[in-house]
Order: structure tokens, then C-alpha cells, then sequence
């Protein structure tokens, strides 16, 4: 059994496209090699490998059988855990299985119960790529996934570290990304074949957890962090194409998570490169928001008023703020669908893995980036916990904009106490940061509505419309009734929020 961890990067690329790749200066000087690969897929009926996060497959290359298993829980894009050998024929080879990680679900039970859940079959051509100092392997897939005998179409494109570092991969698909709309895929042949099986196409992804040792090197746990933000915000890209609401929403908490990682390394990340993708990360955040507020507009706030309140003046109103809805969704979905995406995918990616903060030789970072990240996160949960019981002392009379800021440091304050939650073991420390997390999450909640209503407020004021004295009038008539509604909405969500602040003020701290 041979344990590998492949440096690759897995691209989606539109079948439209395909040829254009042989085209690809590289590419068109090397005669490639063809394959026709036909991958079974194993499971129990409950899909219990899955569920666990493993996958395990039988490849046929050839006269030959090769046994995969891949764990499917790491966090990373770039790389992947996985263990490989020869099998004698087209069934699993357990003794061969039970010298990884997979040996634990291989009960008896579990072993009898296996059997074909979908298969991939494709033909692949392969460029052995000589780029700087290395070697890549350019593969192109064109096939399908069949599941319950139907045949879904597949065309990816894989680059594999055969020899060299990651710096000639990068340099190698960003040449390529220039000629080929390529998109970055956090998704496995296995993922998007479980998919089928279950008819989950592109269901919205929540955050993916994390896990950090005491002593890991802050460095190391940085990118551990960053990859999870990464993950997400990818595998939400095709719900967020199809439609979902809900995809959109992960799409802006993992970009949030990411924004809020960044922020929490800042001193180890500092420079142009970081500078640079803060900006783009930003752009992305704001052609995904408005979608993201009107939904919340639409669905708490004027949904049950036009349940309530009669008239065509509300109906028009509510038809108004569902076109605004349809339009700014659309705008998050070109902004997905655009160039400048693809290339921020990309450039994050190659950021996390080799970007400059990473071989910075300044004797101060060195030291930061080898740093235990347990002193690392007990320095910057303190730092935060101590600004947000200092800016809420008075919460009941800050201004809508100071209540936003404590708003988003409370948020920063709650991904850290997430990213960092295996860091302060021990059973006092856990029993606190649940009782931290509890805590902090009623004060988010509470400042979430405060914001809510704040920008609610602000577009209710934008549905007035300036078409004529009379149309105008009743409109404002019917959003002042709106904003009334939230008005006194904001009394009593405001006093929920300062008494979450003083007992947040309360609790003990986790990390000390």
C-alpha cells in the first residue's frame, strides 16, 4: 500500500473548450498519451464511506486493477490524502484497505455490505510537461458519471506535481488559464458522483471545520484555515449558478471567513500580494450582498407585512422588491461567471500555498510563521475580546454605524473561537469556550437585527419612487409603514443586545 499526498489542481473547463487545449503551446509539441479509465465506486446502501469522508474505488487501466481509497475531509484544494495498490481483480482488497485510515469502519457488517454505487468512465489524455525545474502531468478527462445507468457528462483537466515544486504548477496554469476559461474545482469525480446518487446537484455547503494542533506552527495553521475558507467558497459556486439562495449565502460566509482569517493573521500576511487580494475579496463580498439583503428584506420583513396589510399599493411594492431581488441575484451570479473570478480563485490558491508571505526572510516573520499557534491565537482572541466588551460598554447609545463595526468584530471574534477551537484542550477550556461561543452567538444575533433593520431602513427609503405625485405618495405612505414596523422592532432588539453584551462581559475566557 503506498501512501501519497497528490499536488495537484483539479479545473473545470467547458466542453466547448476541450480542443482549444491541444492548442496550448506546451501541450501542441507533445504527442499525448491515451487511456481509457473505467472507475467503480464502492459503498454500502447508507453510503456509510462517504459519510465518514472516505471514498474507495477500483480503477481499470488496462489489464490492470488499481485499489484508491481517498479521504475526502481534507480541507486543502491543492492536496489530497490518498492510498493506492495493485488489486488482483474488480473488488475491493481489504487486507490491502486495512492498512490506512479506513480500517476502522471495515467491520464485518460493513465489508459484506459493499458493493458498485455509480462508476466513471473516461478517456484521458496525458502531457508529461517539463516546466522550469520540474515536471507537471497535464491530464485531460472527457466522459461521463454513471449513476443508476444514467450518464452525466465530465471534462476536467488535472495538474499533477510529478517532479519540482508547486511554483512550476501555478506558473504553468496561469498560462494555460490565459488561452482556457478555466474554473478551479474543490469537487472529486467521487463528490460530484455522490451527488448523483443522492440527487443533491450542487447543495449549499456549510462551513468546513477545522482542526489545529496546540504546538502546529502558525503558518501552517494559517493555510490549514485558509484552504477550509477556500473549499467552501468553491464547492457553493454551482449551487450559487443553479439558482440557490442558500448557495449564495455560503458563497458570502465563506468569503467573510476568509476576509475574517486574513484579518486575524494580518502581521504574518503582510504585503502587496495580500493587499492586492484583500481588494478583490472585497469586490466579490459587494456584488454578492445586495442579493443577500434583499432576500432578508423580502422574506422577514415584507412577505409578512403583505400577508397582513391589504392593498395594491403593498402588492405593487412587494412585486417591486422582488424584481430588485431577481436583478441583484443575477449580478451575483455574472460575478461569479466572469473572468476576474476565475483568476481571484487562482491567485488565492497559489497565495495560500507559496505566496510571499511565505518565504519572507525577515527574522521577525520567520519566527511569527514557526510560532506555536497557540500563543499566536491566545495573543489575538484577547486583543479582540477586550476591544468588543470595551466598544460595547454603551451599546444603547452608539450610532447604526459604530453598532455595525461591533458587529463585524463580534463576527471575527466568533470565526476565530471556531478556527481555534482545538487549540486550548482540556476539559475546564472546552466547557468555557462552549459557554463563550453560546454567548457570543446571542450578541451576534441581537446585532445582526440591528443591522438588519438599519439596512432595511435604508431600502425601504429607495423604494420610493418619483413617477408622478400621487404614485409617489402612496409609496411613501406604504414604506413609512414599513419603517414604522422595524422602528419599533429596533426598541426591543436593542435591549436584548445590551443585556447579551453584559452577560458576554461575564463569561471566563477559554484560552487562559
Amino acid at each position: 500500500m503506498v501512501e501519497q499526498r497528490e499536488v495537484e489542481l483539479k479545473l473545470e473547463v467547458p466542453a466547448r473548450d476541450l480542443r482549444e487545449l491541444e492548442h496550448f503551446a506546451p501541450i501542441k509539441k507533445i504527442r499525448g498519451g491515451n487511456e481509457l479509465l473505467t472507475s467503480v465506486y464502492f459503498d454500502t446502501d447508507k453510503l456509510k464511506l462517504h459519510k465518514n469522508g472516505f471514498s474507495l474505488r477500483i480503477r481499470r487501466i488496462g489489464d490492470r486493477h488499481v485499489q484508491t481509497i481517498k479521504r475526502g475531509g481534507n480541507t486543502a484544494v491543492l492536496e489530497r490524502d490518498e492510498w493506492e495498490s495493485e488489486t488482483e481483480g474488480e473488488l475491493p482488497d481489504f487486507k490491502a484497505a486495512r492498512k490506512t485510515p479506513l480500517r476502522p469502519l471495515l467491520s464485518k457488517k460493513v465489508r459484506r455490505a459493499l458493493k458498485p454505487v455509480f462508476e466513471t468512465r473516461v478517456r484521458r489524455t496525458t502531457y508529461p510537461i517539463k516546466h522550469g525545474n520540474g515536471e507537471i502531468e497535464v491530464s485531460v478527462d472527457r466522459g461521463g458519471i454513471i449513476v443508476n445507468g444514467r450518464s452525466h457528462p465530465l471534462h476536467e483537466v488535472e495538474l499533477e506535481v510529478k517532479r519540482g515544486a508547486p511554483l512550476e504548477l501555478f506558473e504553468l496554469v496561469h498560462q494555460l488559464a490565459r488561452r482556457v476559461p478555466l474554473t478551479l474545482s474543490a469537487k472529486s469525480k467521487a463528490e460530484r458522483g455522490y451527488e448523483l446518487r443522492t440527487d443533491e446537484i450542487s447543495p449549499p455547503i456549510k462551513a468546513i471545520a477545522v482542526h489545529l494542533a496546540p504546538n502546529q506552527g502558525t503558518a501552517a495553521a494559517f493555510q490549514i484555515i485558509a484552504r477550509a475558507c477556500l473549499r467552501q467558497l468553491l464547492a457553493n459556486v454551482p449551487a450559487l449558478q443553479a439558482g440557490d439562495l442558500e448557495g449564495l449565502h455560503q458563497v458570502r460566509v465563506s468569503l467573510r471567513r476568509l476576509r475574517a482569517t486574513m484579518s486575524l493573521f494580518d502581521e504574518l500576511l503582510q504585503g502587496n500580494q495580500s493587499a492586492a487580494l484583500k481588494n478583490e475579496l472585497k469586490w466579490l463580498t459587494g456584488a454578492c450582498g445586495p442579493a443577500r439583503e434583499l432576500d432578508v428584506f423580502m422574506e422577514h420583513l415584507v412577505k409578512p407585512f403583505a400577508r397582513t396589510h391589504r392593498g395594491k399599493e403593498v402588492v405593487a411594492l412587494r412585486d417591486d422588491v422582488q424584481h430588485r431581488r431577481e436583478d441583484a441575484f443575477s449580478r451575483a451570479q455574472a460575478a461569479i461567471d466572469r473572468a476576474r473570478f476565475r483568476a481571484l480563485a487562482l491567485d488565492v490558491v497559489k497565495w495560500i500555498e507559496i505566496g510571499d508571505w511565505t518565504r519572507d526572510e525577515d527574522k521577525l516573520k520567520q519566527t511569527l510563521r514557526e510560532r506555536p499557534i497557540a500563543r499566536t491565537a491566545a495573543k489575538e482572541l484577547r486583543r479582540r475580546y477586550s476591544k468588543i466588551l470595551k466598544r460595547g460598554k454603551r451599546l444603547d447609545t452608539l450610532s447604526p454605524q459604530k453598532r455595525h463595526k461591533l458587529r463585524i468584530a463580534a463576527k471575527k471574534l466568533r470565526y476565530a473561537s471556531e478556527f481555534f477551537v482545538d487549540v486550548f484542550p482540556g476539559a475546564r477550556p472546552a466547557r468555557r469556550h462552549r459557554e463563550f461561543v453560546g454567548g457570543l452567538k446571542k450578541l451576534q444575533d441581537c446585532l445582526g437585527e440591528l443591522n438588519d433593520i438599519a439596512v432595511h431602513e435604508a431600502l425601504t427609503a429607495g423604494l420610493i419612487e418619483r413617477d408622478g405625485k400621487t404614485a409617489a405618495a402612496q409609496r411613501a405612505f406604504t414604506a413609512g409603514r414599513l419603517s414604522g414596523h422595524e422602528e419599533v422592532r429596533a426598541a426591543a432588539v436593542l435591549k436584548s443586545a445590551t443585556k447579551a453584551h453584559r452577560a458576554f462581559s461575564k463569561l471566563k475566557p477559554y484560552w487562559n
